[in-house]
């Protein structure tokens, strides 16, 4: 490969990957898989199974599926691009734009009761939007606390039957709940994803959608990417299952026909809301493996790349992050255990499997897993259908990653 430092991927690792995507998708737990690997100029796709785990249409490349989690390094990009613009700063107050979340109170214990708190000591910061340090988040350690039942509620987290409230409603709860943490102390997960894409409609006058498909999509040629799916694409777009954890059984936890996709949701979440393809992510992962250029046009700038995907913590939030890896390693199968996060993305400080530190990405609980790694020049993106109820998506991750990085051979 003529000016590439990188020869890409052996013959027999190829083989091997092909090899254990099959052999998942032939246990029958995983009804169908596409999976995207690159390095330099080398691209392989793998397509196999079906859309429907009683058979149906077969998988394809340009097959749809719901990003859920891995919506999180994806939408970030956008308030990068206020930053380069300055039409944000990291340490203003939000309160101009988000008047909701102006004085807050703060909870004096997590699990106490919610109105048994003390004033923040300062008003939150963009940076602590754009960190996940605002003071509210999905604690998994805090389950069945005042503060969490309070969360689920007032339909602040997707996932639940009910669909969540337009962005102004949605702010108007956020608001009337104390915070967890003080601003900027803690890490917590997911919720300040949501609250970027209300930041960034809210800044830029325009809809989270829109300002992300002028400014990101369109410039990637990430035609197939939004919050929902046309209806002259949905044939594309296979049902979402949520096997039961017991028997394995598959329940179907979304149609694409007259499912959630079907129909522009009320509320753009950038922490989990996206619809895309194989190709649509390995063009934005690219853009940021090649410093924010995509075809000659600069997309983001080289600090705001680096920024993105250098680990954002300080040792104490990062002990708090990884005790929430490891010690909820039942209910995440495993996933999660990388040490940092960036902004909207987990960041490996620590190698603790077989890629190696700087590795940015996420997985999503849709079955879902997308990473880039600078040091190998490498992009990996693996989607199923099926929903991170039973471990099977998550040994499916574990088995693609261990295969992908025996295939690089130099």
């Amino acid at each position: 490969m003529s000016g590439n430092t990188t020869t890409g991927f052996s013959r027999a690792g190829l083989r091997r990957i092909r090899d254990v995507l099959a052999r998942h998708v032939d246990s029958g737990k995983i009804p169908g898989v596409v999976a995207l690997v690159s390095r330099g100029d080398e691209t392989h796709v793998e397509a196999m199974g079906t859309m429907r785990h009683d058979g149906g249409p077969a998988m394809s490349r340009d097959t749809l599926f719901r990003m859920a989690s891995t919506s999180k390094p994806v939408g970030a990009s956008a308030a990068m691009v206020l930053l380069d613009e300055c039409r944000l700063r990291l340490d203003d107050p939000v309160d101009p734009w988000l008047p909701e979340l102006a004085d807050r109170q703060v909870l004096r214990r997590v699990d106490g009761p919610l109105d048994d708190t003390v004033p923040a000591r300062r008003p939150l910061t963009v940076r602590d939007v754009l960190t996940s340090t605002f003071g509210l988040g999905m604690d998994l350690t805090s389950l069945g606390t005042p503060i969490m039942n309070a969360v689920f509620e007032q339909g602040l987290t997707p996932n639940l039957p009910e669909p969540m409230p337009e962005p102004d409603e949605w702010m108007r709860r956020l608001g009337t709940l104390p915070l967890m943490h003080q601003p900027g102390e803690r890490w917590q997960y997911h919720i300040a994803s949501d609250l970027l894409g209300v930041l960034v409609a809210r800044v830029s006058g325009q809809s989270y959608e829109s300002f992300l498909r002028e400014r990101v999509f369109e410039p990637l040629g990430m035609k197939d990417t939004g919050f929902h799916v046309p209806e002259d694409k949905i044939d594309r777009l296979p049902p979402l299952y949520a096997p039961d954890p017991r028997t394995g059984e598959f329940h179907v936890w979304d149609e694409a026909e007259g499912g959630r996709h079907s129909a522009p949701p009320v509320f753009q979440g950038g922490g989990g809301g996206l619809v895309s393809t194989a190709d649509d992510y390995h063009a934005y992962f690219r853009m940021l493996l090649n410093q924010g250029v995509h075809g000659g046009e600069r997309i983001l700038s080289r600090p705001a790349v680096r920024l993105m995907t250098t680990n954002r913590l300080s040792p104490e939030q990062q002990a708090a992050r990884h005790a929430m890896a490891v010690d909820n390693v039942h209910i995440s199968f495993g996933q999660g255990q990388h040490g940092g996060w960036g902004i909207g993305m987990a960041v490996r400080t620590y190698r603790g499997d077989y890629a190696p530190l700087g590795q940015f990405g996420w997985d999503g609980g849709s079955g879902t897993s997308t990473y880039a790694d600078p040091e190998n020049g490498l992009t990996g993106i693996l989607l199923t259908q099926v929903g991170t109820s039973v471990p099977d998506p998550a040994r499916l991750f574990h088995d693609f990653w261990t295969t992908v990085y025996q295939a690089i051979d130099d």
